[in-house]
């Protein structure tokens, strides 16, 4: 497919987010994605970050396999989870669940690092290899459970977890600077909803949901 083809149908991929938005307001309490996001989105090229045979899929609005029984999320629901992190450009993040790099690589376009855990090796090396060739220097990734999150860089400023969890993890909810937001699905395999979660400066906790959702599970062996 020709640069100028991909280039269209990732505006029309943003163009659907906005409706998506739109109709899911209820929901999320918001009429729109920022902007930012989605200019960001524009300009990310989903289809560097999908399996070759699905290259003519890569600005569908949906989820899309990635081997491993994983999935990269949905346009939609990647732009939701960042625009509810309210990323600055300072920022820097977490991010649990690197699959292919997509994801990253829309944080990184916003914020100022970013530190990717990711437990499946061959994802991993994927998403190294992705990132690096599309020039997204300001993510850092490493292999390995990402309930136990990235003690030597911690806090963080936002902790974004690309895997549903039955409760908070408490661990990364320990290593979210005061201040700090935190987007996590939760909840059992047939009744996750996204979750906001937020911490004050003087370390209170507040949490809420957003939409439901369906997530694979977040891994928690060693």
């Amino acid at each position: 497919m020709n640069g100028d083809l991909l280039a269209a149908m990732r505006q029309q991929m943003v163009e659907i987010i906005g409706v998506h938005a739109e109709h899911a307001r209820d929901h999320t309490g918001k009429e729109v994605i920022a902007p930012r996001i989605l200019e960001a989105m524009g300009c990310v090229p989903r289809h560097e970050f999908v399996p070759a045979e699905l290259v003519a899929y890569a600005y569908s609005d949906q989820p899309l396999p990635i081997g491993y029984s994983k999935t990269i999320s949905q346009p939609f629901i990647v732009a939701l989870m960042t625009d509810l992190l309210d990323i600055q450009p300072e920022s820097t993040v977490l991010e649990v669940g690197t699959g292919l790099g997509y994801h990253a690589a829309v944080l990184a376009s916003l914020a100022a690092r970013v530190y990717s855990i990711e437990i499946i090796e061959e994802l991993a090396a994927s998403a190294r290899r992705n990132l690096s060739t599309q020039g997204f220097s300001s993510v850092a990734l490493k292999i390995g459970n990402g309930q136990y999150g990235w003690p030597e860089h911690a806090p963080f400023d936002r902790v974004l977890v690309c895997a549903a969890s039955e409760l908070i993890p408490g661990v990364l909810l320990q290593q979210l600077k005061a201040g700090g937001r935190m987007v996590v699905p939760t909840g059992v395999a047939d009744a996750q909803v996204l979750t906001l979660v937020e911490k004050s400066e003087a370390g209170r906790i507040s949490v809420r949901e957003i939409m439901p959702v369906r997530f694979a599970l977040l891994e928690t062996g060693n």
